[in-house]
């Protein structure tokens, strides 16, 4: 045996466990799904499956509530992600200056992050309560309260609110990480050349941190079309109120759990993952190269 097969058999020896565990816990499910989704599950009295071929993906066209929930989730993405994105590159370049108390304010605004999804949820349900925290607050600034839990145009909406506050810190402390490692000498540079602090952040942080807001961007693409503890708890698992806060995620658990359709869950389980593949790979020709450095 040569040098080179000794080398790349121990590679493979030493990848074997991480290539068991991934074939177990992920390959294997996916093809399994696939299969499911081509085919009329039953689970009462004893598993059977019926190949009935694309008449599971055929059926999304004409369910309304899937075309409900994958409107809704649209909605979600396209308004949660550039906000969360923002809002953590600007949070990032504020504990990134030379502020006063900048190592306190890290850790209280990464507070959110370590908490449990369900307890925040349940937090901020309290908080949209009629007669809670913030209409509380709205009352007293003399501006308009809402229902936020029960009114169908701003249930959706009291979930990216919380959602933004939750997950913007976990991105935030990406990017900060990402600054830290830009060379002081290129800002020296632009100081030099006249430049002010605005010109920096829009010209050379921003453009500079690129590939990083590719990661950001693709991992809140998918972290947000996968919603479902916030709406599933808002709701109680009804998607309500009037479907307005009905997922994607949380229509596949439906028929799967609920109406016991695993075969058309895993089909609309099928068609979400197209579509973030779909997504992810327009946003990789969107920003390009995936290299912080040279």
């Amino acid at each position: 045996m040569s040098k080179g097969m000794k080398e790349g058999l121990s590679g493979y020896l030493f990848m074997s466990p991480t290539i068991f565990t991934i074939g177990v816990f992920v390959v294997i499910p996916i093809i399994y799904a696939f299969y499911l989704s081509l085919n009329d599950v039953q689970l009462l009295g004893g598993i059977g499956y019926e190949f009935i071929g694309l008449e599971n993906y055929t059926r999304t066209l004409d369910d309304t509530r899937a075309i409900i929930a994958l409107k809704n989730t649209a909605e979600y993405v396209l308004i949660v992600v550039p906000v969360q994105t923002c809002l953590a590159l600007l949070l990032a370049a504020a504990l990134n200056s030379d502020i006063r108390g900048k190592n306190a304010f890290r850790i209280i605004f990464f507070l959110p992050t370590v908490t449990s999804s369900a307890v925040l949820t349940i937090i901020f349900m309290w908080m949209y309560n009629p007669d809670g925290l913030i209409n509380s607050f709205l009352s007293f600034l003399s501006l308009p309260t809402y229902n936020w839990l029960a009114d169908p145009d701003i249930a959706l909406k009291s979930i990216m609110i919380m959602n933004i506050w939750a997950t913007a810190p976990f991105f935030m402390v990406i990017y900060l990480a990402a600054m830290q490692d830009i060379s002081d000498s290129v800002y020296e540079a632009a100081t030099i050349d006249g430049a002010n602090w605005w010109q920096k952040f829009i010209f050379i942080t921003v453009p500079i941190l690129k590939p990083v807001t590719f990661f950001v961007v693709v991992m809140g693409v998918i972290g947000t079309f996968q919603l479902f503890d916030q709406s599933y708890i808002f709701s109680g698992g009804s998607g309500g109120p009037n479907n307005s806060t009905l997922t994607v995620v949380l229509l596949i658990y439906q028929y799967a759990f609920k109406s016991l359709d695993m075969g058309y869950a895993s089909a609309l389980a099928v068609v979400l993952a197209f579509i973030i593949m779909i997504v992810t790979i327009i946003q990789k020709k969107f920003f390009g190269e995936e290299k912080l450095h040279d």
